[in-house]
């Protein structure tokens, strides 16, 4: 597959992986809270930051409908239309969170939930849409985000094969191919039986797609564990307190966590190097240190015809290797040698 370009940074085989750290709602409303969750996910090392600016009645007008989730310790159960009005993003508060991104060096994009709210990101400069997985099947919406031309990520989570096919489909016959599949397990948190990291290279050789993953579980072993998966965007939930109050607190990472699942991303993309069999670099210099070589067992005199006995397998390497040892049985030594003699060519007549 091809490399994205997104706000700069090349995603895709051979580049380092993006990492964004999704803080969502876990701003709680509070701008102020917003500004310092992006201060700390910079500092954390995150390529970007993402928001969701959905407008509530695009997806939930019944007021009876209830959301419920632990929070605190405590079991939170709340309306659904309350609990996401309380969190909606316009378009001024989407500019100063975006200058505030680009101050701080980190990438801004976000989540709209219709065509307004795409047009809010493009107002402000997003360089990258996302699609969220209960959005999949809005294939109006993956439309109008093609439409754009901007990069686009499709979260999977809940869908089958052919759920994902029609939202590939939709986004490439809207007239764009810049787009990056997410795995996602949505459960809230997700269990590590649930996440099925073999997927990533699934989604990217049965939709000829980028692929990466949008991770929900507890820690950080399943972001890490999804780039040798081959992910090139891994997507974390973000917090400043994991005690805080809301519904996706919980599970997000703090700035600390989040800190160590980037070194770990960078670790394990070092770590994963080439496919390309043969001693690495660092090997080289210590093969002949912890080679074996084919020594003398015992003195020997000169013109004496080497026997199975005679010969042994120490350290160092810098002489003839072990599998030489048939080529140098039966013949006769040049010169007498001391036990522990390292055999070499020269030691033999002919």
């Amino acid at each position: 597959m091809a490399t994205i370009e997104i706000g700069g940074c090349a995603v895709g085989p051979g580049q380092p992986v993006f990492i964004a750290a999704e803080i969502g709602i876990n701003h709680n409303g509070d701008m102020d809270l917003a500004r310092r969750m992006i201060d700390a996910a910079a500092a954390a090392g995150a390529d970007a930051v993402k928001f969701q600016n959905y407008r509530t009645e695009d997806f939930v007008t019944d007021r009876s409908l209830t959301h419920e989730y632990e929070n605190g310790g405590h079991l939170v159960r709340e309306s659904q239309y309350k609990m996401f009005k309380r969190y909606e993003l316009r378009r001024d508060s989407l500019r100063m969170l975006s200058g505030h991104c680009r101050e701080r060096g980190v990438i801004f994009f976000s989540t709209p939930s219709g065509e307004e709210g795409i047009d809010d990101l493009l107002a402000v400069g997003t360089p990258l849409l996302k699609n969220g997985s209960d959005y999949l099947t809005n294939l109006p919406l993956i439309r109008a985000m093609a439409r754009t031309g901007l990069p686009t990520v499709l979260s999977t989570g809940m869908a089958t094969v052919e759920e994902i096919r029609d939202a590939v489909e939709a986004f490439r016959g809207a007239g764009n191919d810049r787009l990056i599949l997410l795995l996602c397990t949505s459960t809230y948190p997700a269990p590590d039986e649930d996440v099925n990291l073999r997927r990533i290279p699934a989604l990217a050789a049965n939709f000829a797609t980028l692929a990466g993953f949008s991770d929900h579980s507890f820690g950080i072993t399943a972001a890490i564990g999804a780039v040798a998966m081959g992910a090139c965007f891994v997507e974390k939930h973000f917090t400043l307190d994991k005690n805080l109050p809301g519904p996706d607190h919980r599970f997000s990472s703090d700035p600390a966590e989040f800190a160590q699942l980037v070194r770990g991303v960078r670790a394990i993309e070092r770590q994963l190097g080439s496919d390309r069999i043969g001693p690495a670099p660092s090997e080289i210099e210590g093969r002949a240190g912890f080679r074996l070589s084919c020594v003398a067992a015992r003195d020997l005199p000169a013109g004496h015809v080497l026997r199975q006995q005679d010969v042994a397998f120490r350290r160092p390497g810098t002489g003839l290797p072990p599998k030489a040892v048939d080529q140098v049985l039966g013949r006769k030594l040049a010169a007498a040698v001391a036990g522990g003699h390292i055999f070499g060519a020269a030691d033999f007549h002919g």
